[in-house]
């Protein structure tokens, strides 16, 4: 953990969540889903964690407990509109989906409108280790108030898709991880520390990964490293899905790389990962 990250309460960069879309993702496609919240329990809450609290997401329907818990991790963009609109998605499947802000120490994703600066400024200080922590935080507060964390699952998109996989290496409760496009080798000036090509060994048939094949970002040759790491631990029962035609973010229908085909198909597969893996 960085010295300069070992921070107070009053240090927090973030303490409530913004409304609306990340700057940076403007203009929103005309695609976009919106989910309402009715039948649901929604809105923001605070997580304590080990240094002060962090805002988060919360979405579960209402009156009810003891539901599978799913942990939603962010974009690179931060918890903007379109994360709250996936955790009421799987609330209104049944689940309490919780999305904490992991950028809340360094400052507000959502703000940004340049991509270069929100990597150098933000994405780049995030601590790996302060964030595993933190949801492992937000586990324990999601089993205070009604979830269910026998049934513990984890999913995350881009920037969260990496996190997938590192957290479900990290915590052997995760019962099943979705991560899309994430990250699985070190690229660049700044190669972390923790990478899911190496934690290989600790998936134990716990992760789906979901890609597209023209991702400018994530190769095929990125994809085909992950797939011999596990194959050469003997996990034949982790998965990753490529689809041909889509690029990076294709899940994603408030922006440009939304693809219909493969986002609908990806959420099939999701969900029944979920379900064979008894977080339903």
């Amino acid at each position: 953990m960085t010295k300069d990250l070992v921070l107070d309460r009053r240090a927090f960069a973030v303490t409530a969540l913004g409304t609306g879309f990340a700057l940076s993702v403007q203009p929103i496609s005309a695609a976009t889903i919106t989910t309402d919240d009715s039948g649901l329990t929604a809105g923001e809450v605070k997580i304590p964690v080990s240094d002060g609290e962090i805002p988060a997401y919360r979405a579960m329907p209402t009156g009810k407990t003891n539901l599978p818990t799913l942990l939603v991790i962010q974009e690179i963009f931060g918890i903007h509109e379109w994360v709250k609109d996936v955790c009421r998605r799987f609330a209104k499947l049944g689940y309490f989906a919780v999305a904490p802000s992991l950028y809340a120490r360094v400052g507000d994703a959502t703000k940004y409108t340049d991509i270069k600066k929100l990597v150098e400024e933000i994405v780049m200080k995030v601590d790996d280790d302060l964030v595993l922590s933190d949801l492992d935080a937000t586990v324990k507060w999601a089993a205070a108030n009604g979830s269910n964390v026998d049934k513990l699952g984890v999913t995350g998109f881009c920037w969260g898709g990496r996190i997938v996989w590192l957290y479900t290496a990290h915590n052997p409760n995760i019962k099943a991880g979705v991560a899309w496009y994430g990250g699985l080798v070190g690229k660049g000036e700044h190669p972390r520390p923790l990478q899911a090509v190496s934690l290989a060994d600790k998936m134990k048939g716990r992760v789906l990964g979901l890609y597209g094949g023209l991702d400018k970002g994530i190769t095929a040759d990125d994809i085909e490293k992950m797939r011999a790491a596990l194959k050469a631990v003997g996990d034949d029962k982790s998965t990753i899905v490529v689809y041909p035609e889509a690029e990076h973010g294709f899940l994603a229908d408030y922006r440009p790389s939304y693809n219909e085909m493969a986002a609908k198909d990806g959420w099939a597969k999701a969900l029944d990962w979920f379900k064979s893996h008894g977080v339903v």
